[in-house]
């Protein structure tokens, strides 16, 4: 204890330069935690709308364009046999055919493109949810996405025409925002029944098919299964197994989200440099104060001990102030960058501040382990001669 007292008075007495290394504890402390914290709430906010798809196993021609839809102009598409064999092979999992494509939606005197998505009516609960209204029961009415419905402020009995001929169809249930997703997005869309669809644009096919698994221990298989069935002699579609996809995309935002944790972690060994700098700055000065400590009896670990608690208190301040200031530059850094604080507080995102902190008080502890033996390994006699 007294040995931890003597360390605080010395840095009482050297105030400034203590002041100016804890100042470069906290630059560096609230660094690593914000970018921490920013690169975190990064990858929450793209698991979010990226949808749940795990379960999910989307297939496409081999031609066609990837499983986003791409309006009508595939030049390939899967034929019913195809989609017999897709369900034979799938066993009781659930297979669902969709049309997709674009076109002219007018409400009013708004005009503008939308996405179309056509699909059997009794398949559209399996794969989308119900925020207003009901669910498409015939081969007439639409449903609108959450944000298509907010851009043309359309409610349920609200009619829409779709097309240079404006066909009318009347908009029977609001769906409930998805986020991105790697079959369908039917938030900016209408989602209308495959007859309406095959009616309209004299479409033969369908440009997607998605299978929801059942078992997520069995998608492997599954996905093989499809494959067998129809790639058999050649590539005559493309399987995604948006699991892995969906893996792939988050360790991708997960290196990200340590690259600028690094970013930060740099002014922080830069503040460990300044605290190497002070406590040499120290050990210079005070050479003959040590000789004297020495020499009435101070071992050489207690004198390195006073060394090593003066780093400490410095990390520890610095740390400290620059844990609290942390939430604010964490804040601002998120608001800044994801226009939204909602991932702010989740145990995922604080505990870099934690992290940030305990960085700190270990770069303090070794940038003042060198000074700290060199003090102790002065020799006395040589010490109480220097000026």
């Amino acid at each position: 204890m007294i040995l931890f007292d003597y360390a605080r008075r010395n840095i009482r007495l050297h105030w400034f330069r203590s002041f100016l290394a804890v100042i470069g504890i906290v630059i560096g402390v609230v660094a690593i935690s914000s970018m921490g914290v920013l690169g975190n709430s990064l990858v929450l906010s793209v698991s979010e709308s990226l949808t749940t798809v795990g379960d999910t196993i989307v297939v496409y021609p081999q031609s066609g364009g990837g499983p986003m839809g791409g309006g009508g102009t595939t030049a390939l598409r899967i034929t019913p046999r195809q989609v017999d064999e897709i369900t034979r092979s799938v066993g009781t999992n659930i297979v669902i055919p969709v049309h997709t494509g674009a076109d002219r939606v007018i409400v009013g005197s708004e005009n503008r493109a939308a996405s179309l998505y056509g699909m059997d009516p009794a398949d559209i609960p399996e794969i989308l949810d119900l925020e207003d209204g009901i669910f498409l029961r015939s081969t007439t009415g639409a449903m609108a996405g959450k944000r298509l419905a907010e851009e043309f402020d359309l409610n349920v009995g609200s009619t829409v025409r779709i097309g240079e001929d404006g066909e009318r169809v009347r908009i029977v249930g609001i769906l409930k925002e998805r986020g991105i997703g790697f079959d369908i997005n039917p938030d900016y869309a209408l989602v209308v029944s495959d007859r309406w669809f095959e009616s309209t644009y004299g479409e033969e096919g369908y440009n997607l098919v998605v299978v929801k698994v059942q078992n997520l221990e069995e998608i492997d298989s599954v996905t093989t299964a499809i494959e067998d069935a129809l790639n058999r002699r050649t590539d005559v579609v493309t399987v995604l197994d948006t699991r892995m996809v969906l893996q792939t995309i988050l360790d991708a935002f997960n290196s990200i989200s340590t690259f600028t944790t690094a970013i930060g972690g740099i002014s922080l060994i830069v503040a460990g440099v300044s605290i190497l700098n002070v406590m040499m700055m120290s050990v210079t000065e005070r050479t003959r104060e040590i000789g004297i400590i020495r020499s009435i009896g101070a071992k050489r670990r207690e004198v390195m001990r006073i060394f090593l608690y003066e780093a400490l208190v410095l990390g520890l301040i610095g740390s400290g102030i620059g844990g609290v200031l942390s939430f604010g530059g964490a804040y601002l850094a998120v608001s800044v960058m994801l226009q939204s604080t909602t991932y702010l507080f989740v145990p995922s995102s604080l505990v870099y501040i934690l992290y940030g902190m305990l960085f700190g008080i270990g770069t303090s502890l070794l940038s003042g382990l060198y000074p700290a033996w060199r003090a102790a390994n002065l020799n006395p006699i040589e010490a109480l001669r220097h000026d």
